[in-house]
């Protein structure tokens, strides 16, 4: 989830805190040793003069007192006679040990600590133009940072809190220490010579930074991300551009799983061309293909579909191999007509499943979890939700990790559970509660960290989606205008592009598969799409290649091709 405005308003706010309680400590320290040096000179001249009978001048017992404190000697004055004074030298000789170790913390280690630590830029060092600007460092900035590194399309992340910007700084990441909801950290930015500027700290602050923005530069393109749709209409009025909501896209995207196990309903497909749709289909817990190799479950003759690539615990293999096992959670992805891909989920789907219209529970009811809850409504698919808190729309109201909370649900006897819990470790350890509880459910979730979605794979999940991996696809494709994205909310991404460099070459010769773990899927040449690929299908200057991997491999293929 995105901090609250509240936390991030006292990080703001102490955005130089440290070096200024820094000065405050070392101005207070030095007034405190200057004190004392003056009231050992006092108190030393008069017990020179009581105790001794040798009196001195302020300017002798100035310079006892800091030869003293130094420890570079008392010159003539030792030794002592009387016991008061050599009493006092004692304890201001103790004072004194202190003050020196007070020193360190104080005054030197910050020091050494300043003069060794990484610098951050507050401003940009040259005249950057035709950047993006982030505002700033979330989950969910990564893949987009990610997707412009494989653009090569300049960017710098404008980050408040020192310790986060070192780090993005050591990172390696284009970073300055700045304000985003001001002027003058935007300024700072070159917001002016900027492309674009996108924001994805939470509703209000996002507000805040377009207003901002607009302030500065009316003509910049702002991209704003809300948690809250209704609060669209707000981030308009502000100035925003383009206001996308990938939680709502990822709740529609999970629910449309759902209908896919209950309906065979394909709307989530990618259109290539006039026939050819490409579709992930998850073997759900109970299907009959769990436990075969890709080779005795037949899919090809039996479906007429082409396997291009599968999902086994989260991991995504390019080319299975035909004893490649089809466990319960393996998400396929296949290519065919639409007519194919419906025989392929009734495949996939038990005869009990494959009709009935089943009862599907919904965990967490924030934004993606109301979007789901709506969407199957909408269907007439009966619908039940649990939530921590009560509210509207609420059925069941408890702990998610609870047993007898997922009991109360129906979870046993449900034919699909939604996680859609804010947090990662929770949807996990609820992953492990729910496939407890019911081993043949089929389990779809949301996570916020892409780094979630193996580990949600072996906790039992069927299918995993991660809001930061949405958002930066959605991100990107908004920002990037020469990049045509074919697929946002799915686990895999397709893409359409052209490579002049491949030119000539056949699809054996570019190699791409194994240089990328990428697929080429599709041609469109002139006004047909070429779907019967080849090795010696041969590339054309202007031609449009329609590819498909995980985000990685997407990025890897426009690295080394685009």
């Amino acid at each position: 989830m995105a901090r609250s405005d509240a936390s991030r308003f006292c990080e703001w706010a102490a955005y130089d805190g440290p070096m200024d309680s820094w000065k405050r400590r070392v101005v207070g320290y030095s007034g405190f040793v200057l004190f004392v040096l003056i009231f050992t000179a006092v108190v030393y001249r008069y017990g020179m003069r009581v105790y001794e009978g040798d009196p001195r001048t302020m300017i002798e017992a100035l310079r006892f007192s800091v030869e003293m404190f130094t420890t570079t000697g008392f010159g003539g004055d030792s030794p002592w006679e009387s016991q008061q004074l050599n009493a006092f030298i004692a304890v201001m000789d103790l004072v004194g040990m202190v003050l020196l170790i007070g020193a360190l913390p104080v005054v030197v280690t910050p020091l050494l600590e300043e003069a060794f630590s990484t610098t951050v830029p507050t401003s940009l060092d040259e005249a950057l133009s035709d950047h993006v600007i982030v505002c700033s460092d979330t989950s969910r900035s990564a893949a987009l940072i990610e997707e412009f590194d494989s653009h090569e399309i300049p960017y710098v992340i404008v980050e408040p809190d020192p310790d986060r910007a070192i780090r993005l700084h050591e990172a390696g990441r284009a970073v300055i220490r700045a304000d985003p909801e001001s002027t003058e950290g935007l300024t700072a930015a070159n917001l002016v010579d900027a492309r674009a500027l996108v924001t994805d700290v939470s509703d209000q602050v996002d507000a805040s930074i377009v207003l901002a923005a607009k302030e500065l530069s009316p003509d910049v393109r702002v991209i704003s991300v809300v948690e809250d749709p209704d609060r669209e209409r707000y981030h308009r009025l502000a100035g925003a551009d383009e206001v996308l909501s990938p939680r709502s896209l990822l709740g529609e995207s999970l629910a449309a799983k759902v209908t896919t196990a209950l309906q065979t309903d394909l709307g989530e497909a990618v259109d290539i061309g006039d026939s050819l749709q490409l579709a992930e289909v998850s073997v759900p817990h109970g299907s009959p293909l769990a436990g075969l190799t890709l080779a005795d479950s037949d899919i090809g003759e039996r479906a007429g579909v082409n396997v291009i690539g599968a999902w086994f615990n989260g991991e995504f293999d390019a080319a299975p191999p035909p004893d490649a096992t089809l466990s319960a959670g393996t998400v396929l992805l296949v290519s065919g007509r639409s007519d194919q891909l419906e025989r392929l989920v009734d495949l996939t789907n038990s005869a009990t499943r494959r009709f009935g219209a089943g009862e599907t529970v919904v965990i967490g009811y924030g934004q993606v979890g109301q979007t789901v809850a709506e969407v199957l409504a909408d269907a007439d698919l009966p619908v039940t939700v649990v939530d921590r808190d009560d509210a509207e729309g609420v059925d069941v109201v408890g702990d998610a990790t609870d047993p007898e909370t997922l009991r109360a649900a129906g979870v046993e006897a449900a034919q699909t559970v939604v996680l859609a819990l804010p947090d990662d470790t929770t949807t996990e350890f609820t992953t492990l509660v729910v496939r407890d509880l019911a081993p043949n459910t089929q389990v779809l979730a949301r996570v916020e960290e892409a780094a979630s979605v193996r580990k949600m794979h072996r906790a039992g999940a069927d299918y995993v989606l991660s809001l930061a991996t949405v958002t930066g696809r959605l991100s990107a494709s908004t920002v990037i205008e020469d990049r045509d994205v074919l697929s946002i909310n799915q686990q895999i991404e397709v893409v359409r592009s052209r490579v002049p460099r491949l030119a000539g070459k056949t699809i054996g010769r570019a190699n791409v598969r194994e240089a990328t773990g990428c697929t080429v899927i599709a041609i469109e040449r002139s006004d047909e799409t070429v779907t019967d690929i080849g090795p010696d299908t041969r590339i054309r200057a202007d031609d449009g290649l329609v590819v498909v991997g995980t985000d990685e491999g997407i990025r890897e293929f426009e690295r080394q091709f685009a």
